[in-house]
């Protein structure tokens, strides 16, 4: 029973990635349609604490884009899938996301996105796979015994709204800055498999981002990320190198190279790479919490894949006829 216990502490807590940037749609629902094309296919894997128990395993996708009638209504879908400790305690989760734009000024330099998540939220564990002390004869642990637990549930399905802003700063896309907020789980669903409520706490999400020329084929990235629920906190910082290797006539190649510090609990690095509307990043947190005896420093890799989709729009030319008097 204290293993359940333990897990259902744990799974209390949303998600997290390591690569915050490069999970628009989870980061704030205000993302949903900012960026430069017309659709955006997002792909994250999380692989955490394989040294210390059964690994922590995270799936997630996601696609969003602009109405093609309204560039400043913004929408996207996400999904993700997490499977966690000795019990499997799976969650499975679909958002729905959407946004709005609103320019600050003619030139959209200054801009102002708000937005909005649902989300439906399914949660289930496998009782089976569970330890129990009244399993234990005296001598060994014999798992035909009866636990003696008042198992009343096993699954659980809710909903959550969650709201986000988003303000961009653009002057060219090597020097530009964006932040925002994000609060989820607004309306505290239940989430307790008893009959006791279990209410979800709500998820405070702030994050700023940006990038800077630092010379003719170098650029900086630093990024923050603060995430706030109930008394579990996390704050990121770091930053990015960026080298662009070619950038004209339709070719596009860059690399990434970052070093992350996750207060009292890792530090990890990342590298990327850009070739043309594609983007691959991997990253490997080094833990050093209290944990270290057990996960001897090793603690999750990560990898994310984004293809951003650029319909063909043909130039319209308009003919001129020749006057039958020249």
């Amino acid at each position: 029973m204290v293993l359940l216990l333990l897990t259902g502490s744990v799974s209390a807590q949303d998600i997290h990635w390591s690569q915050f940037n490069d999970n628009p749609l989870f980061q704030n629902p205000a993302n949903a349609g900012h960026f430069n094309g017309d659709l955006r296919f997002v792909g994250n894997y999380r692989d955490q604490w394989r040294s210390v128990t059964v690994p922590f395993t995270t799936l997630s996708l996601s696609a969003d884009g602009n109405l093609i009638r309204n560039k400043n209504i913004g929408y996207g879908l996400l999904f993700f899938h997490d499977v966690v400790g000795d019990g499997s305690l799976r969650t499975i989760e679909v958002q729905g996301n959407a946004s709005y734009l609103i320019k600050l000024t003619p030139d959209s330099t200054h801009s102002f996105r708000t937005g909005i998540n649902i989300g439906m939220n399914h949660r289930q564990v496998n009782f089976d796979q569970l330890y129990f002390g009244n399993q234990y004869n005296g001598i060994v642990y014999d798992p035909t015994l009866s636990s003696n637990e008042a198992i009343q549930n096993d699954r659980k399905t809710n909903f959550s709204i969650g709201l986000g802003t988003v303000y961009h700063y653009y002057v060219n896309k090597r020097f530009n800055i964006s932040g925002g907020v994000g609060v989820y789980n607004l309306n505290r669903p239940n989430q307790g498999f008893y009959n006791d409520v279990v209410q979800r706490d709500i998820r405070l999400n702030v994050f700023a981002r940006g990038i800077y020329k630092i010379g003719f084929d170098w650029d900086v990235l630093p990024a923050i990320n603060y995430s706030r629920q109930g008394t579990y906190s996390e704050f990121i910082i770091g930053s990015s190198l960026k080298y662009t290797l070619i950038d004209r006539l339709g070719e596009y190649r860059a690399l990434y190279a970052g070093g992350w510090l996750r207060n009292k609990d890792a530090g990890y690095i990342s590298v990327g790479m850009d070739y043309q509307s594609w983007f691959v990043g991997l990253s490997y947190d080094i833990n050093f919490s209290k944990l270290v005896p057990a996960s001897r420093a090793r603690g999750g890799f990560e990898i994310a894949v984004r293809y951003i989709l650029h319909r063909f729009k043909p130039k319209k030319i308009v003919h001129r006829i020749c006057p039958d008097y020249i």
